[in-house]
């Protein structure tokens, strides 16, 4: 339900109108208001009785992520402290910003750059004159999930390089999809829900925008992992590709070398060097992986032993433990978790 007084209409370019969530002219209501969507936290306007103060918060909820249109009027500050639950991207649509980080100090402007917020940085932020910024929030789980199974590696904290250049491809191709997702909301109005598969796939695309679109601190094993961070030989590509394409498989070495048109010593000796694991560690990741991905897109009925034998596990104990360790939950959490 949205926090309302009867304000005039501050900003007849907002988006996602028909998702209001706060329109208020107090302070103390929009800081409670926003602080339940977002997390708590301390708002200041530049002069406290100002006339020109306002909130408007619109926000469409999808599963794991939102995407939400947020102004004030005048100027305010805004101490959130850690995120701790979610990822915050902010793309200026007109006003400025300044973000400012443990190490960062960013000036958010309209078409040259944005923020993006991690759950475990400090953060405290300055909006100017009349901001309004297009927001992506992004459950924390859901991220550091899927860089763990791109990067081979257990799930744990991943943070952000915090300013965004939009003028650079990942910046731009993350401010589209923002624009992309935005639209989507308003075309479905806020009674049409997405199908879980449609729901799963916009997930999906938009994780791997944010984690091959901007810095962070998985990048360089995602890179390592997917082969990226020198030149792959063609052998350990195909291998690798051939994995992909049989997870749901039992492994056999001599199909893999056929299909990489190699030795199998060869093949391992480039697996621990150019992936640091071993060609069973990287089939068990690629189908932990999308096992993983099947679970965020499986309705709760769903049975999670029928998913991983169609995989290619047929030890589940063995399967759940490891699950466990790379994602830091059990499959049923995943799958409760996500729906």
């Amino acid at each position: 339900m949205a926090i309302a007084t009867s304000i005039p209409q501050h900003d007849p370019a907002a988006r996602l109108a028909a998702f209001n969530r706060v329109s208020t002219d107090s302070v103390d209501a929009a800081a409670d208001a926003v602080g339940r969507i977002f997390c708590p936290h301390r708002l200041t306007p530049e002069h406290r009785t100002s006339p020109d103060f306002f909130a408007l918060h619109n926000s469409a909820v999808f599963g794991g992520f939102s995407v939400n249109y947020v102004a004030y009027g005048g100027s305010v500050s805004i101490d959130p402290g850690c995120l701790e639950r979610f990822f915050l991207l902010q793309i200026p649509v007109h006003g400025s910003a300044r973000i400012q980080t443990a190490a960062r100090d960013i000036a958010a402007v309209p078409g040259a750059c944005a923020s993006l917020l991690s759950p475990t940085i400090p953060t405290r932020m300055t909006w100017l004159g009349d901001c309004a910024q297009l927001i992506l929030l992004v459950d924390r789980r859901l991220l550091e999930q899927r860089a763990a199974a791109l990067s081979g590696r257990p799930a744990g904290a991943v943070e952000f390089e915090p300013a965004v250049d939009l003028s650079s491809t990942g910046g731009r191709a993350l401010q589209s999809r923002i624009l992309e997702l935005v639209d989507l909301a308003e075309r479905l109005g806020p009674r049409r829900p997405l199908s879980p598969i449609a729901a799963a796939n916009l997930r999906e695309a938009l994780l791997g925008t944010l984690l091959h679109g901007q810095r962070h601190s998985a990048s360089d094993a995602i890179e390592r992992f997917g082969g990226r961070a020198e030149a792959l030989p063609q052998s350990l590509r195909r291998a690798r590709e051939f994995l992909y394409a049989h997870a749901d498989e039992p492994l056999d070495l001599v199909q893999l070398g056929e299909a990489a048109g190699t030795g199998i010593r060869a093949l391992q000796l480039g697996f621990q060097r150019h992936f640091g694991m071993s060609i069973s560690e990287m089939l068990r990741d690629i189908r932990l992986a999308h096992l993983n991905a099947r679970l965020a897109a499986a309705s709760p009925g769903d049975s999670i032993t029928d998913i991983a034998f169609e995989l290619g596990f047929t030890h589940l104990s063995r399967m759940a433990s490891a699950y466990r360790a790379k994602f830091g939950e059990t499959p049923s959490a995943t799958l409760r978790g996500m729906n």
